[in-house]
């Protein structure tokens, strides 16, 4: 009598025993490791504006959920956009794990929104050759504004400095000079007027001045023991990044132009797809990034009537007046892009299209777009004329629905069509040119 093999679920026993131990020491480790001591470093070295506000958010919510002990904030920046920065600000007096702005290196600066924020934090640091301040109002263009408008402004910044200054413990009247008169510190003299906390050459330095220092934060009194502390950077993500690279005024005001340009051409030329495509993924990414920086959406109008002057200049022949037309509203529609007439906010610093990417972008998209959609036109203009007789009687193909007006592949190429008879053609079906008017064929149902 033979022994039977052991069956199928006597040998997974075993395996599935082994995996489940393997899996457990993995969890394991991984939770270990999540939760050893460790700081998160972000860096900021950009304007604030949501972007930037999102980011922070995000490392503050992350280093409270990975048990960090820390979390420092590594400064330079020009100053942003109020909303954000009040947002930054009630993310730092709110967070649980204490939060830590260090500006920094040499050379970086903590100017109007990053006052704010750097006062904001439980411990306050400069790296030598840095200053901070100068949080004061200022108009588009650095230019002064009205005394009523200039107090309004100043006053609700003011206020605002003043309770974090006090919610911190930090010198109220030097720092509600930096926006009642713009005063400006350098890091020796933040640290003598109680601005900030101390110096520190480095992060390694910055973390054995920290060891052993009592905060507030909103779980209680902490006292910090960084000695042997890890620290952990965190990165932007791809999209924060990209938004990043978009938020640039001249990279909007680009989009803005370009995508204006491809819907113009693939009005002339219906069937291209690709001008239109290009165009209207431009004219969305221009309003992703517009709608989160301090535009002046009377400027986005002038951009935009550029472009449809430029079209009716080609389509009506203006003599030029329609194009000169076009040239005047591009300039002005970009100097007023970021042009704002009320009050400014008190944490941005000054934003403008560039000169040097105005006047070449309205040369190059006004002029060669121009020139290009005009040869477009006497192309097809002259094709018509010489093939009037060609393409009467030929049979095409519907590439979009004639209701009545659609395209029809003729001779390999789209054309612009109407139905003679009013009839809706779908795609796809056959249909005979009876006439040509211009660039567009007039075409009745091939039956049978």
């Amino acid at each position: 009598m033979g022994i039977s093999p052991p069956s199928s679920k006597v040998l997974l026993r075993p395996l599935m025993l082994g995996l489940s131990v393997l899996a457990l020491v993995g969890g394991l480790a991984g939770a270990a490791l999540g939760q050893s001591r460790h700081a998160v470093l972000i860096d900021i070295d950009d304007a604030i504006n949501p972007v930037t506000a999102g980011f922070l958010d995000r490392a503050v919510d992350k280093a409270e959920e990975d048990g960090a002990e820390l979390i420092v904030v590594r400064l330079d920046t020009p100053g942003g956009l109020l909303s954000s920065t009040r947002d930054m600000v009630a993310k730092l007096l709110e967070a649980r794990v204490p939060p830590v702005v260090y500006v920094a290196p040499g050379g970086a600066h903590a100017a109007s929104a990053g006052t704010f924020i750097t006062a904001a934090a439980n411990v306050a640091v400069m790296a030598p050759g840095t200053n901070i301040g100068a949080a004061s109002p200022v108009g588009a263009g650095g230019a002064g504004l009205p005394e009523t408008i200039k107090s309004k402004v100043m006053e609700d910044a003011a206020a605002l400095m003043r309770d974090i200054a006090t919610e911190r413990g930090r010198n109220v009247e030097k720092l509600e000079a930096t926006v009642l008169d713009a005063t400006a510190y350098s890091s020796q003299e933040a640290v003598e007027l109680n601005v900030v906390d101390f110096i520190a050459d480095d992060l390694e330095e910055l973390l054995q001045k920290l060891d052993g220092m009592t905060v507030e934060t909103a779980a209680g009194s902490l006292t910090l023991a960084t000695d042997g502390l890890e620290i952990r950077r965190l990165e932007l993500s791809f999209v924060e990044r990209f938004l990043l690279v978009l938020s640039d005024p001249n990279i909007s005001f680009i989009l803005l132009s370009i995508g204006g340009l491809g819907i113009m051409v693939e009005l002339f030329n219906p069937g291209l797809v690709v001008p239109g495509v290009v165009g209207i993924i431009c004219i969305l990414l221009a309003f992703l990034v517009l709608g989160n920086l301090p535009v002046n959406w009377a400027g986005v109008a002038f951009i935009l009537l550029a472009m449809a002057l430029l079209f009716l200049e080609v389509q009506v022949a203006g003599f030029g007046i329609l194009g000169a037309g076009a040239i005047i509203s591009f300039v002005i529609g970009g100097l007023l892009l970021f042009d704002r007439f009320g009050a400014p906010s008190p944490t941005a610093p000054s934003m403008a299209v560039s000169l040097w990417v105005l006047l070449p972008t309205t040369a190059i998209l006004l002029g060669g777009g121009g020139w290009f959609v005009m040869t477009m036109v006497r192309s097809r203009q002259i094709v018509g004329d010489s093939t009037h007789e060609t393409v009467i009687g030929q049979v095409g193909t519907v590439a979009s629905d004639l209701a009545p007006r659609g395209t029809v592949q003729l001779i390999s190429e789209l054309w612009s069509t109407v139905s003679d008879d009013g009839e809706v053609i779908t795609a796809g079906e056959r249909v005979e040119v009876v006439g040509l008017e211009g660039l567009t064929l007039r075409v009745v149902k091939v039956r049978g």
